[in-house]
C-alpha cells in the first residue's frame, strides 16, 4: 500500500511538470526569434515550459511521420506544412511569418554584387544554400535562379548545406563567396557576414505553423501559436526581422 500511495503522489506531481511542456519544432531560421518567443512566454505563462528543437524543415516534418512528439511546428515554407499535413490538428494551421531571401557574402568580401548574374564572376568558386530537396531556402534559391537563367551554369559551384545555418556558417567562416539565406540569418551573425542583393522569389517566403493531431500538450500547443500570432509574438518576430504573414 505505501508504494502504491508513493507511486500515486509521484504521478501527481509529475503529471502536471508533463503536462506543462511544449514540444517545438521549428525551421533553423526561427533560432534566435523563437528562444526569445519562448522565454516571453513562460514568463507569461508560469510552470510552463517550451522545449525547442531546429532543423531543416522537411527533416523536421520526417521525425513527426515516425512519431516524435511534437506539439507545435513551424516551418520555412508551404511546401514542407503541406507534407505535414496528415499530421496537422485540423483548423490550426496558419501563416504567422515572412522573409526575404538575400545573397550574403562574407564581410571582408571585396568583390562585386550588382545583380544575380555576379555569382557567376570568376572570383566566385564555391556558393552555397540549404539543399533543394530538403531545406525551403534552398528550394526558394534555385527556383529563383531557374527563373533568372543561371541555375545550370552556377549548380556545379554549390555547396549544399544541411540547413539555413548551416549555409550561413559556411559564408560566416570564407569557405564560399556567397550564399543565397534568408534576411533574418544574416542578422544572426552581422559582425561576420553582410546582404549583396536581394533575391526575388516568385512566391512570398511564409512561415506557417500548426498544432499536431497527436500532440501531447494540445492545448499548450494551441495556447503557444496563439501567442506568436498575437501582438506580443509578432513584436518578437519583428525585431528578428521577420515580416508579417
Amino acid at each position: 500500500m505505501q508504494r502504491i500511495a508513493a507511486g500515486l503522489l509521484a504521478l501527481a506531481f509529475a503529471g502536471p511538470a508533463v503536462a506543462a511542456d511544449i514540444t517545438v519544432s521549428a525551421a533553423s531560421s526561427l533560432h534566435s526569434a523563437l528562444r526569445e518567443a519562448a522565454a516571453a512566454y513562460e514568463a507569461a505563462h508560469p510552470g510552463s515550459r517550451v522545449r525547442l528543437s531546429f532543423g531543416a524543415s522537411d527533416a523536421l516534418v520526417a521525425q513527426v511521420a515516425r512519431g516524435a512528439p511534437v506539439d507545435v511546428l513551424a516551418s520555412a515554407d508551404r511546401e514542407a506544412m503541406d507534407k505535414a499535413q496528415p499530421y496537422v490538428a485540423p483548423g490550426t494551421r496558419r501563416d504567422f511569418a515572412s522573409n526575404r531571401l538575400v545573397v550574403a557574402v562574407p564581410a571582408s568580401s571585396s568583390l562585386p554584387w550588382r545583380t544575380l548574374a555576379d555569382l557567376g564572376q570568376p572570383g566566385v568558386q564555391r556558393l552555397t544554400t540549404g539543399n533543394p530537396a530538403s531545406v525551403p531556402a534552398g528550394r526558394y534559391a534555385q527556383a529563383a535562379l531557374q527563373k533568372a537563367g543561371l541555375w545550370p551554369a552556377l549548380a556545379p559551384r554549390f555547396v549544399f548545406a544541411a540547413n539555413v545555418r548551416q549555409a550561413l556558417d559556411y559564408v560566416a567562416r570564407g569557405e564560399v563567396e556567397a550564399g543565397l539565406v534568408f534576411q533574418t540569418d544574416v542578422a544572426s551573425q552581422a559582425d561576420k557576414v553582410r546582404a549583396v542583393l536581394a533575391v526575388p522569389t516568385a512566391a512570398p517566403i511564409t512561415y506557417p505553423l500548426a498544432v499536431m493531431k497527436d500532440a501531447p500538450n494540445a492545448s499548450g500547443a494551441r495556447a503557444f501559436a496563439a501567442f506568436l500570432l498575437a501582438p506580443s509574438g509578432q513584436a518578437i518576430l519583428a525585431r528578428h526581422g521577420f515580416g508579417k504573414p
